[in-house]
């Protein structure tokens, strides 16, 4: 067990309120090394990335839960295909995931792909450890949106177990159609913007106003006040600054990043073919 909290609050104790103090110190720095022992020691990796025991604490569920449950994700139709590797691969390479933190993520994920993993227990960790902060949990679920549909399609299993990680987060099935719906038409406005300049002769110059609606949430009989309000509670939910005050790991703020780009991109949209403001 480390001693760091006991030989802190001791110290701490001392200087303050003398004899008193220490005691009193000592025994929160136990409960605090006996804590952090039991719960993050097999964090050990991931711990190196933060510099405060509350940030090692709460990002360093925040990694293994993700990898676990992606490889549970990975499992759930009774087999990890290439492209789900690659999926599970290139998120630790975006993360920049190496050494030994790499070996613990591969090792999450292993622990993911067992049929009894207890994956209800992860999550109701991870919520606590986000003490229940919607922002941060659903950048986490749409990160597994987005590796479920790895192979271009979102299967039957795999809807199942991202239902199951909704409700352990917070979010009944109607938010989690909702995230659903619109990871795929920000897949389909991000795609059609990229390849604009490569269909010259094509009816269709860029992305659509029907997806650029779906991204921020809204329909085309939504007027300028509604989807104006739509765009600031979305750009709220995806703001990297306002994530990263709260707790999401840097090296998972690409993902947040690029929701925010879509995000800006079709309001500008939007704006442009209507003539607001």
């Amino acid at each position: 067990m480390p001693i760091w909290g006991r030989l802190l609050g001791l110290i701490f104790g001392m200087m303050f309120l003398k004899i008193p103090g220490a005691i009193l110190g000592f025994f929160v720095g136990y409960m605090f090394d006996k804590g952090y022992s039991q719960d993050f020691g097999r964090m050990g990796g991931f711990g190196r990335f933060f510099s405060s025991q509350d940030a090692l604490q709460q990002q360093a569920i925040f990694f293994h839960s993700l990898f676990a449950a992606l490889g549970h994700l990975a499992k759930s139709d009774g087999k990890v295909t290439e492209s789900e590797i690659k999926v599970a691969s290139r998120l630790m390479d975006d993360m920049q995931l190496q050494g030994q933190a790499r070996q613990e993520a591969q090792q999450a994920f292993r622990e993911g792909k067992s049929r009894d993993f207890p994956i209800a227990d992860i999550l109701k960790q991870l919520y606590e450890s986000c003490h229940g902060r919607r922002d941060i949990l659903q950048v986490f679920l749409e990160i597994l949106i987005q590796a479920a549909f790895a192979d271009g399609r979102l299967a039957n299993e795999e809807y199942r177990v991202l239902e199951k990680v909704a409700k352990a987060l917070g979010f009944v099935r109607r938010d989690l159609d909702y995230l659903i719906a619109m990871f795929e038409a920000e897949v389909r406005f991000r795609n059609q913007g990229r390849g604009s300049h490569q269909r010259q002769g094509s009816q269709q110059n860029g992305p659509s106003l029907e997806d650029a609606y779906a991204v921020l949430g809204v329909t085309a009989n939504d007027d300028e006040k509604a989807i104006k309000r739509a765009y600031r509670k979305r750009m709220s939910e995806h703001h990297p600054d306002k994530l990263a005050s709260k707790g999401l790991p840097e090296q998972a703020m690409e993902i947040a990043k690029n929701k925010a780009q879509d995000i800006q991109a079709a309001y500008e949209l939007i704006k442009e073919r209507r003539g607001f403001k």
